[in-house]
Parts: structure tokens; sequence; C-alpha cells
């Protein structure tokens, strides 16, 4: 670090909270734990002094720019920062000149950090990939898309993608606890009152976002009037001033967090699909973990669309794997994909009358034995207990059926499944009368 630099990491007037409480060392990070922990990627190569050439693809405010600075302290290398935004091919090669000079005159190796590096043109990485190739620099990308589709190919080929996780609540409550303790860097010199309740609706709101939930807590804390005692207090109306936004009531172990899930579910199940998209906003807005949301999808395409209309089910799924793939916010798309199918789909909620109804003569008569004729193996001692005999197989018979008994002789007759008319179920309705007359017949 040069005399500038050091000066001016002294002097942090003006900085925002979230520049000046970046963490000083790998150990003051908060998240991360896959790539940094005993044994994990970034820690192995860490211990084996070797820094490979890295992709840092994340959500904005995860911590690839500190991260960056911090591989690079560790490693005992000169950092530079350039973004692929403002900086062209002519700084490109003057910072490689330079980390050539270093490297041959002082033996210092150079982390060249790129943000924002999905927007490199054409020219940019053909005049770094060869330097790349030579160890004169270690490339750090960061970028919030995905590198598969926007990095270019030939860098992509010499780096190793790392893909970064959304701080979690917990993550971000940590850091805004940190914030306002500490009295050097932070708000701990400053007479602000910000109590648990407040921390954690702030916390909810950076939707994994630090940068943003600790610009929110300087903004609140900036505006927030006195009291009495002279005492800034940050109330949830100060944070939705500071944060430009208005926060949502949903207490997530509370009324209005169940209040919230049922009428969508209840939406749903009414088949109005507009209802339903508003209130899964609510819940998604108001920072509800988007797989509580999409489970609660799969339960109601079993439970109340059923056989109606069995594809509701393969729907449901393919949103949560969808969500899973692109995650925030994007995967709000394929959630709201699958929020309208569900409302406008038949409805039949014959999957769970159907299990109820058999658990209860399950629950009632116990563990009944099959009927000898399904029986199969068990040997000669199975065979002198006529185990197989008498069992007639479908598909020996036109149409591939043949009616007999499956059930246990004291459930002889037993329907527990009885179709409705709606949607695809009609179709099974028919076909299933037509089956059941000849057994109806015999007995």
């Amino acid at each position: 670090m040069d005399l500038f630099a050091r000066a001016a990491a002294k002097d942090r007037r003006g900085q925002p909270l979230a520049e000046r409480m970046r963490p000083r060392t790998l150990g003051e990070l908060v998240g991360q734990a896959h790539l940094l922990g005993p044994g994990k990627l970034l820690r192995r190569a860490l211990d084996s002094r070797e820094l490979p050439s890295i992709i840092l693809w994340g959500p904005p405010g995860t911590g690839k720019t500190t991260l960056a600075r911090l591989l690079a302290a560790e490693a005992q290398a000169r950092f530079v920062a350039l973004s692929a935004v403002m900086a062209g091919v002519k700084d490109l090669r003057e910072a490689i000149a330079e980390a050539a000079t270093r490297r041959d005159q002082q033996g210092e190796r150079t982390v060249l950090f790129v943000d924002e590096i999905h927007r490199f043109n054409k020219g940019q990485p053909d005049a770094l990939l060869p330097h790349v190739e030579a160890g004169t620099v270690v490339l750090i990308g960061a970028t919030t898309e995905n590198p598969s589709f926007e990095v270019n190919a030939a860098l992509l080929s010499r780096t190793k993608v790392v893909r970064l996780q959304s701080l979690s609540q917990s993550d971000i409550r940590t850091l805004l606890d940190r914030a306002l303790a500490d009295r050097e860097r932070g708000l701990g010199g400053r007479d602000v009152s910000v109590s648990d309740d407040v921390r954690d609706l702030i916390a909810r709101d950076a939707g994994g976002d630090a940068r943003r939930a600790l610009a929110t807590l300087e903004a609140a804390a900036a505006v927030a009037a006195p009291d009495a005692a002279g005492q800034a207090v940050v109330t949830p109306a100060v944070v939705e001033e500071a944060a430009q936004k208005r926060t949502l009531l949903y207490d997530k172990a509370g009324d209005e967090h169940y209040g919230v899930v049922s009428v969508f579910i209840k939406s749903l199940r009414g088949s109005d699909p507009d209802a339903a998209v508003y209130w899964m906003a609510r819940m998604l807005e108001a920072g509800e973990d988007p797989l509580f949301v999409l489970r609660r999808m799969v339960i109601f395409a079993a439970e109340d669309v059923g056989v109606a209309d069995p594809r509701a089910l393969s729907v449901a799924t393919a949103a949560v794997e969808a969500f899973r793939f692109v995650g925030m916010p994007e995967g709000v798309l394929p959630m709201t994909e699958a929020a309208i199918y569900l409302a406008t789909a038949p409805k039949s909620n014959t999957a769970l009358t159907t299990y109820a109804a058999a658990k209860e003569d399950v629950d009632a008569h116990g563990a009944l034995a099959v009927p000898a004729q399904f029986h199969s193996g068990g040997g000669r001692a199975g065979k002198a207990l006529g185990w197989g005999s008498g069992y007639q197989y479908p598909h020996d018979f036109e149409g591939h059926y043949v009616s007999q008994e499956y059930l246990p002789d004291a459930l002889r007759g037993r329907r527990y499944y009885q179709p409705s008319d709606s949607g695809g179920e009609r179709a099974i309705a028919e076909r299933l009368a037509k089956l059941r007359a000849p057994a109806a017949s015999k007995g």
C-alpha cells in the first residue's frame, strides 16, 4: 500500500457505513462458510499459498469485493481493482505491465480484481488472457450474472467459478450488531437506540444484501428523531423512511404470517390467480423464505388439485427446481407461473379424502393379512399355504383387466376413492365405474 492509500485508509470521513465496516481479515467475514470453512475450496488454496484465478459469482451485497481483497491479503499479494465498465484495454495493459515489473524486480504477486467482469467487451479479454495463463496476474472477477452465459468462454475456461450465497438474516443481523457496537468505524460512538425487533426488520428487508442493510441502518440513524433524553430512536417508521420503501407487516412467527399464508392457499383453492399472486408477493417482499412458499404450493398441487389435473404437481415441483437454479430475484417468475397454474387448474381433494378413509381402516383393523392369492414367494411353505394360487394376471385378459378383490377379506368391497367430476377426473370416474360394475354385480 502506498502513502496515499494509507492516508485514505485512515481518513474514513464521508465513507458510507458499509465501506467503513468492510471486514479487515477473513476472521471478520460473515457468511460463505461453504467456501472458507476447514477443508473447503478457498481455504485449501490459501493454506497452500496457491491462489488460483477465480470468478466470484453471487447476488449483490454478498461480499465479492471484500472477499477478493481479503484473499489477496491472505496470499500476501498486491491488490489492484478495475471495473469492466470503466477500464479499457489501455488500463488493463498498464496494470499488467506494472504487475510484471513488480514480479520480476521484487518477486511480488498481483491480484487483479475485475468488477462486473460480465461487462467485458470483446477486446478486453484478449488483452488479459495471455497474462492470466502466464501467471503474471491472478485474476479475480466478480459478477452477479451466471458466468456460463455472460463471461467470455476463453476466460471462463482459465478460471474457477466460485458461487457466493446470499447472506442469511442471521448473518445480516450479526453485521448490524457489529456496526452498532463499533465505536471506531461504526455507529457505536453515537447515541442511537435500535431495538432487536427493528434490527430484525432491517435484516429481513435486506434480502441477503449486507450493503443494503448497512445503508438502511446508517440512513435511519441519521433521520431518527431524538427522544426526551436526546437519544436517537430508530423505529419501524424511521426504517421505512430511510429505505424509501414501505416495510411490510409480516411476523414470520406470529399471526400475520399464518394469516397471509392462509389467505394465499385459500386464494389458490378459490381459483383466484390475482389474489394468489398478490398474497405471494406480500410474503416474498416481506422477506419470507421462497422455499417455504414453494413447499406450500407443492402440497396444494397434490391436496387441492390432485387427480383433476395431475400435471399441477409437475408444475409445482418444476418451480422448485427452477427457483433453486436461478435464485432471486428472477426466481419469482417460475413461482408466479406455478401460482397462476394452480389457481386456474380444476380442483379435486380426492387424494386427501381417499388417504384419510384408508387410514381410518388401518387404524381400526390393524395389520390385516394379505389375501393368499396375492402373496409371492415363500418357497414350499408358501405354496402349502396356497400363496399365489388363484391369482389372475390382468394382462392375460381383454382390456388388460380382470375383476378380483385385492383388499383383505374384512374390508371386501370397501371404496375409498370416490372420484369427482372435476377436470380430468371426470374421465377417471367414468372408467372406474365401468371397472367396478362387474365386482358390484358379483357382490
